[in-house]
């Protein structure tokens, strides 16, 4: 596709930022990126994680500017899209209804976590969202399922909107209950069944 290009993206470095403008939308061809928004606070709030193959900085397609900053987890490289390129593309190919499935998808898993926000304890939030970890990026084994994603205390804490206290406190009991557990490199494995167990018996 003309204009297309591969860009490599150092850890900790940003894609693009909030409030800029960037008319290209974006695909991971190897490593992982966070979506984050800041709050007029200050708070940072994770919205997503994307991983091999999945297409992020869809807004571009509507010609505004950011509302996220997108950041690399990892060493990445990316598929830059010009957004023009990428809006004729999809109509030449009848894809339209793919894209508004695609972001119909995300609406309403961003939907879930925001009437998860605003109506669970934190502790419950922080059990939410490791489920949700696993099951969209998770491995399963025989040991438990394997996030293979190093998250840190300061991203959950951005996920679940609490401190990294808290957090930290939160995920010592899952450890102790055995509900989760943690490599050295931050790896987190997740033990669904327990998990699930735990979260049913705290929401009824």
């Amino acid at each position: 596709m003309p204009g297309t290009s591969l860009i490599e993206v150092s850890r900790n470095s940003h894609v693009y930022r909030c409030g800029t403008r960037d008319d290209h939308v974006y695909v991971v061809e190897r490593g992982q990126v966070k979506t984050q928004m800041v709050a007029a606070s200050g708070k940072r709030c994770l919205l997503s994680v994307h991983v091999m193959g999945d297409m992020f900085g869809e807004i571009a397609l509507l010609g505004q500017g950011r509302l996220e900053s997108a950041i690399a987890l990892t060493r990445t490289v990316l598929l830059r899209i010009p957004a023009v390129r990428a809006a004729a593309v999809l109509a030449a190919e009848g894809s339209g209804d793919l894209l508004a499935r695609h972001l119909g998808n995300r609406l309403r898993h961003q939907q879930q976590v925001v009437a998860e926000m605003v109506t669970l304890p934190s502790e419950l939030r922080l059990a939410y969202r490791l489920l949700d970890l696993a099951e969209r990026f998770g491995l399963r084994g025989p040991a438990g399922t394997r996030v293979d994603i190093a998250f840190t205390q300061e991203d959950l804490s951005e996920m679940v909107g609490t401190t990294r206290t808290r957090i930290g406190q939160f995920l010592k009991r899952f450890r102790e209950l055995e509900l989760v557990e943690f490599t050295p490199r931050s790896h987190l494995t997740v033990h669904e069944e327990r998990l699930s167990s735990w979260v049913s018996r705290h929401t009824h």
